[in-house]
Order: C-alpha cells, then sequence, then structure tokens
C-alpha cells in the first residue's frame, strides 16, 4: 500500500508518489518490511474491537505498508502515522491482499472507510476530511467489526 499526502501541491505529490513505485516493488524483492506493534481498541456500537497493529511512522515505512504481504491475520493491522493532519490518498499498487482502510481524525474519530481495496489497483483511494491516521487492516474486517464514521479509536497517536 503506497499512502500519498495532499496538499496544495497535491498533484505534484500524487505525481511524486507514483514515481516512488518503483522503489516500493525494488521493496519487495526483499520481502515485507517488519515494524514495531501497538495494541489499538475501537469503540464500536457492537463493544470493543482489540486489534494489534505496526506502525508505519517514517515516509519509508508509510511508502512500503502492507506491500508484498501474502496474508493479514484478522485481529492484526498497519497504522499509518502521518505526524500532521493532512487529506492522503492510497493506493494498491504491489499489495497482493484486499485491504479495509480507515481514515481516522487527529481526535481519534474514524472520518471514512475504504472497503475490500482490490489487489494491486492503481486507483487512489482518498481520505473524505484531513486525517492522522490510517488504519488498514484485512478486507471485510472493517464490516465484521461494525467500523463506521465516528467510531472513537484508542491509540496513542490520537492521544488516548
Amino acid at each position: 500500500m503506497t499512502a500519498v499526502s495532499l496538499g496544495r501541491r497535491a498533484l505534484l505529490a500524487f505525481a511524486l508518489a507514483l514515481g516512488l513505485g518503483a522503489s516500493a516493488h525494488a521493496a519487495c524483492s526483499e520481502g515485507p518490511q517488519s515494524l514495531r506493534s501497538e495494541p489499538m481498541e475501537i469503540v464500536t456500537r457492537r463493544g470493543l474491537a482489540h486489534l494489534m497493529v505496526e506502525i508505519a511512522d517514517t515516509p519509508k515505512t508509510r511508502e512500503i505498508g502492507l506491500m508484498c504481504r501474502p496474508r493479514l491475520a484478522p485481529n492484526r493491522g498497519m497504522l499509518f502515522d502521518f505526524k500532521q493532519v493532512q487529506t492522503v490518498a492510497f493506493w494498491m499498487k504491489n499489495t497482493l491482499i484486499p485491504l479495509d482502510m480507515v481514515f481516522i481524525g487527529a481526535d481519534g474519530r474514524v472520518v471514512n472507510v475504504a472497503h475490500e481495496a482490490r489487489p494491486l489497483d492503481e486507483t487512489p483511494i482518498y481520505s473524505a476530511a484531513p486525517i492522522l491516521g490510517v488504519l488498514e487492516i484485512a478486507g471485510g474486517r472493517a464490516a465484521d467489526l461494525d467500523i463506521e464514521p465516528g467510531d472513537q479509536v484508542r491509540e496513542r497517536i490520537f492521544g488516548r
């Protein structure tokens, strides 16, 4: 999964991200990246969902994301920490499994959810508003857990 930050220079940033795809593809030859993991909770209308998430908080780790992974356990995911609030777009180039993307505001509230992003698809998937983080989980898990806009994410980057 490649993350692209969009701002005043959205077109330039997106064009740059497209060019970075080659380096991300080269990273797949080294295998999936391994990142530190932290616990996360999401308060949904059904109760608490408990996940263990890897933290992608540098430009390189956000660029590679979950690329090259042949599977993702049901209660695992990756949290992209953008360090500042911004509008972002993701794509699925070099990503082998379907993913759900949960876009999260600075207050920890879910802004929007993109369900079942298709593997290897280069179509941009945008946040509906400026966000601080994005959670990627296995495709279909957001529906299984009833994650919806307005739900509260509890994780340290959101001050919880």
